[in-house]
């Protein structure tokens, strides 16, 4: 697609019926994305969501989606402690998940080094750059990133050392639009932008954040594409009328 000048649409799920419908509606991509722990699960990070959870929503999406490629996000230390332990989990994630690929987070040597074995042993990886929202402690917080130089050229080099490792596509989120934009043009994987500009190869959203589905803050970056969360509560009133018999029955007739 990125050689042709495609597009790529990507979006998250964390269930079978969401992921039915994405698949239905064409999307190319869906993410099993370890946001589940904030948008689904409550959690103030992605931090405490384990392998176990995301297995159990990756089986879920699995079920749903035919056509769309699936990618399970590898969650905080089930990839970074040792090489044995990132392949073991890797593996789980397609074998028993039903993923057909992984996203890990990160740069360096020794991401590059897991993400090459992963691809060695048959597991095609996706990597992500800019904002990682597993190292938010390191960070200081959901905080855009490479808006200075050194970082930019940090950034750069680890695009390029993904790619060499394997890779097939590159998640850049939180980052200036320029700088993705060079990142994209500098490799021939396709990037995949949240927040970064519109000359990445393609886009994903939080599928909550993308269909107005959650209570909580939205980031700047995310459209909204419909207000789910006002037509369910607007629902839910309307049903707790009906059962308490201020209207018509549930079933349609008059109590």
């Amino acid at each position: 697609m990125k050689e042709r000048g495609e597009k790529i649409a990507v979006l998250t799920a964390y269930d079978y019926t969401m992921a039915r419908l994405l698949d239905r509606a064409g999307i190319d991509v869906i993410l099993v994305g370890d946001s589940v722990g904030m948008v689904v699960l409550g959690f103030d990070n992605t931090l405490p969501v384990t392998l176990d959870m995301m297995i159990h929503h990756t089986r879920a999406v699995s079920r749903g989606a035919k056509r769309a490629l699936i990618v399970a996000d590898m969650p905080f230390l089930t990839f970074q402690l040792n090489m044995e332990e990132a392949m073991r989990n890797a593996g789980r994630l397609i074998q028993e998940g039903g993923a057909a690929a992984v996203k890990i987070e990160g740069g360096g040597r020794q991401i590059g080094d897991t993400a090459k074995r992963l691809v060695d042993i048959g597991i095609p990886v996706m990597g992500h750059l800019g904002l990682t929202p597993q190292s938010v402690h390191q960070l200081g917080g959901f905080r855009p990133q490479g808006r200075d130089s050194e970082t930019a050229e940090r950034l750069l080099k680890e695009a390029d050392l993904l790619e060499k490792a394997g890779v097939f596509a590159i998640v850049l989120e939180s980052i200036p639009a320029d700088l993705a934009a060079r990142v994209t043009a500098s490799l021939k994987v396709p990037t995949i932008g949240i927040g970064a500009g519109p000359q990445c190869d393609g886009q994903v959203l939080v599928i909550n954040d993308m269909l107005g589905f959650s209570d909580g803050p939205v980031p700047p970056f995310a459209k909204q594409y419909a207000q789910l969360s006002e037509q369910i509560v607007s629902a839910a009133r309307a049903y707790i009328e009906e059962v308490r018999g201020r209207a018509a029955s549930p079933e349609g007739r008059s109590q």
